[in-house]
Formats: structure tokens, sequence, C-alpha cells
């Protein structure tokens, strides 16, 4: 999710109900601590807590001394990467590619919990089900992590192989949760709230982590908790409420990028959105010729209290997950 679970967005969706946001992924590269991207991914202004920051590398030393500067930084929770399946990550042995070297895995882990725990920090786990199909280590690594002291694990319910291809499955996401003291997070095509109410069934995980359902549509973590809590489904909001939800997304977005890659960033953010929409594909080639932050936000809030004259209420997207595979996760 990195160039998406920015600052602006993560602020976003814990607003319309996420309880845990995690940051983009942070180098543990010290020569690029000091780069705009970088700086920008430490800068947590604003941010309501639990501030979670998640870090990258394959360089035990280089990884405790990036959670530390994190935690310098604001970082209130650090997140270790071994679930990203990015070539550009993998190519240099970190995010999932850490899953074909277990020792290495562990000595990351270790050095990074010893750096965390005498400030008071917990360290989490973000890993896949393993490298392939072939390779399915998750349960041992989770086995090892906890006995190094990680505080809770998350686990996307792919190998790195898979990426983001074919369907998740939770069979191993079960088996870590039924081996583990420690609260486990089940990720993975997750998109709907029948979808997370089957998932939580089949694995017994403590919580879920959502991803790129919330692309364009981050009123889902509202939607998902109240009817895992009340059994009943949230109606759609109003396109009225998308259009401040989305308006001041923007001008966040303008603010921690300024005019330059603001309005260019922010193309895809409104994209998500549009995408299903009736007009959408159409408003946005036209949006898309846009270079100015302010033209952008006016287009854009002139668009959406056009079509709310058309439509009051924001269209329901359909699910990836068809019934059939809600009920064989259940």
């Amino acid at each position: 999710m990195a160039g998406v679970t920015d600052r602006p967005f993560r602020m976003l969706c814990k607003r319309l109900g996420a309880a845990y946001a995690v940051s983009e992924m942070v180098t543990s590269k010290r020569e690029l601590w000091n780069t705009l991207k970088t700086s920008r991914r430490a800068d947590h202004t604003g941010e309501s807590a639990p501030i979670a920051v998640q870090i990258a590398g394959v360089d035990p030393t280089e990884m405790a001394e990036a959670a530390r500067y994190n935690i310098d930084r604001g970082a209130q929770i650090i997140d270790i990467n071994m679930g990203c399946p990015a070539k550009k990550v993998c190519q240099v042995w970190a995010g999932s590619a850490l899953m074909q070297n277990e020792p290495l895995a562990l000595r990351i882990v270790e050095a990074v919990v010893a750096a965390c725990t005498p400030l008071g920090v917990p360290v989490t786990l973000k890993m896949r089900t393993g490298w392939c199909q072939a390779e399915r280590n998750a349960l041992s690594l989770a086995r090892a992590a906890e006995s190094a002291g990680i505080a809770m694990l998350t686990v996307h319910g792919r190998t790195r192989d898979q990426g983001y291809k074919g369907q998740a499955e939770y069979d191993t996401i079960a088996a870590v949760k039924a081996a583990l003291g420690i609260p486990v997070v089940a990720n993975g095509d997750i998109d709907c709230a029948a979808k997370a109410a089957a998932v939580l069934r089949h694995t017994g995980a403590d919580a879920l982590m959502l991803g790129r359902a919330a692309q364009g549509r981050p009123w889902i973590f509202r939607e998902v908790a109240h009817e895992l809590a009340t059994g009943l489904a949230l109606p759609p909001p109003s396109v009225e409420q998308v259009r401040r939800w989305l308006l001041e997304h923007l001008l966040d977005h303008y603010c921690l990028y300024g005019e330059f890659i603001g309005v260019r960033s922010a193309r895809k953010h409104i994209g998500w959105a549009m995408s299903g929409i009736d007009g959408g594909r159409e408003f946005m080639r036209t949006l898309n010729t846009v270079d100015d932050c302010a033209l952008q936000h006016r287009m854009l809030d002139e668009w959406l209290q056009a079509y709310a004259v058309r439509h009051p209420f924001w269209p329901a997207l359909a699910a990836a997950a068809n019934d059939e595979q809600i009920r064989l996760s259940a």
C-alpha cells in the first residue's frame, strides 16, 4: 500500500471507522531518511493514536536503528514488513523475501524487539503464508517470532509468488491463530461485512486488516464494524457525506504534498472513488488534465453536487467476493 496509506488517507480511514492504521513502509537505510519521500512518511502531525509505523529492510542493526528513528518521530508501534511482494523490495531480500531466510528474519525480529522494548514500544509483524505454494512456512516463522517478543502478527492469505492474484486462503491463518497466544490479524480479500464475518469465523482471528478494499471506499471500515456489531447492514452514505469526506481529504493531501505533486497524486484517490460511478470515467478524463489544486478541488465539488441531485446516496459497489466464496470461508 505504499503510495496509498499516507498520513491524509490514514487520518480519513480512522475518521471513518478504522481503529488502527499502519504507515507506508519506511526504509531502514539511514542515507534515505532525509529524502522528501521518507520525511513525509515519518511525519505524523495531527494523526490520532495509535501511531503505527512499518519499517522495511534486511540488516538487523539497520532495522533496529530505523525503529528508534521512527519512535523519536512519534511512532507508538513498530511493524516489521515481511509481507510486501513487490519485485523492487524482494530483489534486495526485504519484504516477503525474508520468509525464505528464517534465521535472518528472526535476527531482525530480535534486534527490533531489543531496540523497542526499553522504550515501551510494542513490535508487530506482517507476513504472508510463505514464499510459494511449496514453501508455506508462516506457522514456523510465526512461532519463532512470538518467542522472540512479537506482540501481534498479521498474516495475508497469499504467498509471495501469488502477489495479489487468485484468491486468499484462510486455513494457514487459522493454523497460525491456533498455535499462537498473541493476537493474530487476518488479511486478504476482505471487501465487505459478510466476508469479514466469514473470515473471522473460519480463522478465529482477533482482528481483520483491510487494504485494497478501502481504496475509493474508506467508509468500508464503519460499514464492516457496524454490521459485525449489530448484524444489520449500514445504509450507504449520502453523496453529500462522500463529497465532504473527499474534499476534506484532498485539502489534507495538498498540504502534505504541495501543488505540483499533490494535484497529480490526488488523481488516483479521486479515480478510485469514481470507479463504477455513473459518469465517473468521463469526468476523470477531464479532471486528469488539470494541474491546479484549487481547480481540481472545485471541479470535484461541482461534479458531486450535480451528481447528488440525481443520486442522493452513494451506490454500493459490488464486492469482489461472491456468495459461494463467502460460504466456503464460513
